[in-house]
């Protein structure tokens, strides 16, 4: 009895040994959009340097729907596969730092505003309001065509 506890006790630890490592594996896998952690200047350069145009979405803390962007449209998977491959992604809050800056620079008159530039800086395509994720797709293959 006691070689048959053994021999389950050392299958059972096996099985969840085995099982670690896709579990981790799945952690590692991104999903969502990556937004650029650096300044402006330095996402203009990368835009640059990368031959991408720039996804900037400007939200403020308080606003509804850049809350329901950030919960239910930013961290969907195919969101972040389209738009991490296509675009620097950049976030910043319209009313504080040099979201503050960029907010007054493009004129933003409501939150969430989406605005879509090449690495010069310069706007190709801008929107406002909340998108689900395959609308927000669409829109970037739409800008993509510009």
């Amino acid at each position: 009895m006691k070689i048959l506890s053994s021999i389950v006790a050392i299958f059972l630890m096996i099985n969840v040994s085995a099982s670690e490592p896709v579990v981790s594996s799945k952690k590692a896998v991104s999903s969502g959009i990556e937004f650029h952690t650096g300044t402006w200047q330095e996402a203009l350069n990368q835009a640059a340097k990368e031959g991408k145009p720039i996804f900037l979405d400007i939200s403020a803390s308080w606003c509804g729907p850049c809350k329901a962007l950030k919960k239910n449209t930013f961290p969907n998977e195919e969101v972040g596969a389209y738009y991490n491959e296509n675009f620097i992604n950049v976030l910043v809050d319209g009313e504080k730092g040099e979201g503050k800056d960029l907010a007054n620079k493009f004129k933003i008159r409501g939150y969430p505003t989406m605005i879509y530039l090449n690495s010069k800086g310069e706007v190709i395509a801008q929107t406002s309001g909340y998108r689900d994720p395959q609308t927000l797709i669409n829109l970037g293959i739409e800008v993509l065509k510009l």
